[in-house]
């Protein structure tokens, strides 16, 4: 099915451009959401007496959203859900929650502006992607944590807050590479001092 886009599309192309598109694709989204017009001979004469009008509106919402990206830099949301030892959560977090918590921030959004592919499953901070308009996307930091405490935690490391057994495990992982670290060193000094003292008696035996 040929449309008439109204807006830019990812992968699909600018404001005013004649596409082929699949029709459940036309029929479900592009069309019911604003975003084409059947491209009809009757259509492409309305577009056309609209364009002006069309494409000053797109620039005008561009630059709102420029704004708003502006604004959001930066912008941290935490959410707090219940979580295993290991880290896993007790459900997951969506992007209706991620929405739901940018909006509680002052930016009002829709879930279907969080670029998120599959859900939160883990504790952890996540960058996310916020499609402000169709030219306009920015990048929050979902920090999903066990509280508030270890949020800010999370916040200051970088990294999700392990278990005690986790911590325990990674440092005596740490300290069985530091010995095996020691243990290379030892057996390339003593390699090299093998190498001398061969080195000196060939040279004593000429």
């Amino acid at each position: 099915m040929q449309v008439i886009l109204l807006e830019r599309i990812e992968k699909l192309g600018q404001i005013g451009d004649i596409v082929t598109v699949k029709p459940g694709f036309a029929r479900n989204f592009l069309l019911p959401r604003g975003k084409a017009l059947r491209a009809t001979n009757a259509n492409k004469k309305v577009f056309e007496s609209q364009r002006v009008h069309l494409e000053a509106d797109n620039l005008k919402r561009c630059d709102e959203a420029k704004a708003v990206a502006t604004k959001m830099e930066g912008l941290t949301i935490s959410l707090i859900r219940q979580a295993g030892e290991a880290g896993q959560l007790f459900g997951s977090v969506n992007a209706r929650d991620i929405a739901a918590s940018v909006t509680a921030e002052g930016f009002t959004i829709l879930r279907g502006q969080v670029g998120l592919a599959h859900p939160v499953k883990n504790l952890g901070l996540f960058e996310v992607n916020v499609q402000l308009h169709p030219e306009v996307s920015t990048t929050i930091t979902v920090n999903v944590a066990r509280s508030e405490e270890e949020a800010k935690i999370q916040a200051e490391t970088g990294h999700a807050m392990m278990s005690a057994d986790q911590e325990e495990a990674a440092e005596a992982a740490a300290e069985l590479e530091a010995v095996f670290e020691e243990g290379a060193a030892e057996a390339a000094a003593e390699e090299l001092a093998e190498g001398a003292e061969e080195a000196t008696e060939e040279e004593a035996t000429e």
